[in-house]
């Protein structure tokens, strides 16, 4: 992610009331409001968290069969695709997205201020994913059909006692998706750490293994937010303590299925 994209979206929770008097501006409800600040927290947090490897890891390297070459090479077919608002494919999955978000209702345009309310930094949501590629909105619109109970639950912010001012949920997104690719290794030829090579081997036995992967961890992220009464200040923080989490599972001896890790039972359809 850019540090220097735009201003940074934090969401405030309304209460009932608030709500009920904002509803006659949407033809739909809306349970956030957005205000803008600094984008330090995203683009500083994001190196902040990724960029762990250590000097260690270098020096690693982890022969592969011929199927994991095979599933990486298509993971990292999808890594180098940048979105693309003029690809009419792009397009739709981006109206997927909002329709899966908020069913029923109309979405005035692929710009348009009714993106901020998905926690988008801005009106047009194509400038956010420059820091995780078309991926990015792959792993959302994936979450949003494949575990649509947890999409809701954490797109509305359902859950738990909540800090007066949310993490944005569409940015996030884009940040887990960045963090996951960092913390895998993933644009390596081969893995450089023994968490790379495990997911590895999870990726040879399901080719989603990323999606769901991307799902954990937003279920994951979201819960060590509540566990630690988070605000958006401390984004980069919860992010580190997921990583750390996820780093923890992936290594567990008896993980042998991306279903298996123990954050899976997070996630409800």
């Amino acid at each position: 992610m850019d540090a220097n994209a735009g201003s940074f979206v934090a969401v405030r929770r309304l209460a009932g009331s608030e709500r009920a008097a904002g509803a006659a501006a949407f033809h739909h409800s809306s349970s956030a409001e957005v205000v803008t600040g600094s984008t330090a927290w995203i683009g500083k947090g994001l190196s902040c968290v990724c960029a762990q490897r250590r000097d260690s890891d270098a020096r690693l390297s982890f022969d592969l069969t011929p199927v994991q070459e095979e599933c990486l090479q298509r993971l990292q077919n999808r890594l180098e695709v940048q979105y693309d608002s003029s690809n009419s494919d792009h397009q739709e999955a981006l109206k997927d997205l909002w329709h899966a978000s908020f069913p029923g209702a109309e979405l005035r345009g692929l710009i348009s201020e009714q993106w901020k309310e998905m926690g988008w930094q801005g009106k047009d949501p194509s400038t956010d994913f420059r820091g995780g590629g078309f991926i990015s909105l792959e792993n959302l619109v994936y979450f949003s059909k494949n575990f649509p109970k947890s999409f809701e639950e954490l797109l509305r912010k359902q859950n738990g006692d909540r800090a007066i001012w949310e993490y944005p949920f569409a940015v996030a997104g884009v940040n887990i998706t960045f963090m996951l690719i960092q913390m895998l290794d993933l644009q390596s030829v081969k893995p450089r750490s023994f968490i790379g090579a495990v997911f590895l081997k999870l990726l040879s036995e399901n080719d989603q293994a990323f999606d769901i992967l991307y799902c954990i961890t937003f279920k994951l992220m979201d819960q060590q937010w509540l566990d630690m009464h988070a605000t958006y200040m401390d984004f980069n923080t919860v992010m580190k303590s997921t990583r750390r989490q996820l780093e923890r599972e992936l290594l567990l001896e008896d993980i042998q299925r991306i279903e298996d890790m123990p954050s899976y039972k997070l996630l409800a359809r």
